[in-house]
């Protein structure tokens, strides 16, 4: 019905057929039908077909009125649907492997441009994050995965590397992949699926430790306990002296990180956009 009532609001103001199917641009008869097919909905003549050209009855006018503020109305519920500030709660899942400073504060900065926007922030383990999205727990998950996905946007791509107590990889008595032990978080933490599936056949992976603390994790490398694991663009910043990076030659540790949103965030979807957008530049520039 909205298109007919343009057609009449667009008829009071041009006075004709003819120039009504010129602005549209549709065929006089497209138009005439379109009078025709409103005048059915409502059961009542718009239009003195006696005169020519054609002028708006006494009923005509009463319902171009009515048009006019329901053409507004529609026209003002549109602009609040999609241009006004984006106001709410934003529910967002972040994976425990991306839950450090450098990652919360793009994720805060993203989120301080809609201060009507209330951010809940949930951390966990990816898996346990894209059940709860799913489930429709969560608006947002950013996520790790071994593998990009077709239904989610991928923001950057965390790469991962091995750790080992310093000058422990050139020791010769020792083959540092094969012979270690490993010091990693509880399952099912992403980088540790991902390492085994880097590795595959290569080794079983013996796990010493089991600590979802980095900073504990690191101390007992150090120690000597076992090889940890850490994302690349970390490592300058959070290793002490006495720790090093291994060099693994072609193993490939890297994981992409992708954004699940939901598809009806309406104006919080500029929010989401932006969450993963900074989250992204910080993956990839650090990495």
């Amino acid at each position: 019905m909205l298109e007919e009532l343009r057609t009449l609001v667009l008829f009071a103001e041009e006075g004709s057929i003819q120039k009504v199917a010129s602005r549209l641009p549709l065929t006089q008869p497209a138009v005439t039908r379109q009078m025709q097919r409103l005048e059915d909905m409502l059961g009542t003549t718009l239009l003195d077909r006696r005169q020519k050209p054609p002028c708006l009855t006494a009923a005509g006018l009463e319902v171009l009125a009515r048009a006019k503020d329901i053409l507004a109305s529609v026209e003002a519920l549109k602009s609040f649907a999609s241009d006004a500030e984006p106001q709410g709660v934003l529910r967002v899942g972040l994976a425990h492997g991306l839950s450090d400073a450098s990652v919360a504060s793009a994720i805060a900065g993203a989120a301080a441009a809609y201060p009507k926007v209330s951010l809940r922030l949930r951390t966990a383990w990816s898996a346990e994050l894209i059940e709860q999205f799913g489930r429709g727990q969560l608006d947002m998950a950013i996520v790790l995965r071994a593998t990009g996905d077709q239904d989610s946007d991928i923001v950057g791509t965390e790469r991962l590397g091995i750790l080992a107590r310093a000058g422990l990889a050139s020791d010769p008595r020792h083959s540092v992949l094969a012979d270690m032990p490993w010091v990693l978080s509880p399952e099912p933490c992403d980088a540790r699926q991902r390492l085994r599936s880097a590795l595959g056949d290569r080794q079983r992976l013996l796990v010493a430790a089991e600590i979802q603390d980095p900073t504990m994790q690191m101390e007992w490398v150090r120690r000597g306990h076992g090889l940890g694991l850490v994302p690349l663009r970390l490592a300058a910043r959070v290793l002490p002296d006495d720790v090093e990076l291994v060099d693994v030659g072609d193993l490939d540790l890297s994981m992409p990180v992708v954004a699940l949103c939901s598809p009806h965030l309406n104006r919080l979807e500029k929010v989401a956009a932006a969450i993963a957008e900074a989250v992204g530049k910080v993956i990839d520039i650090e990495g």
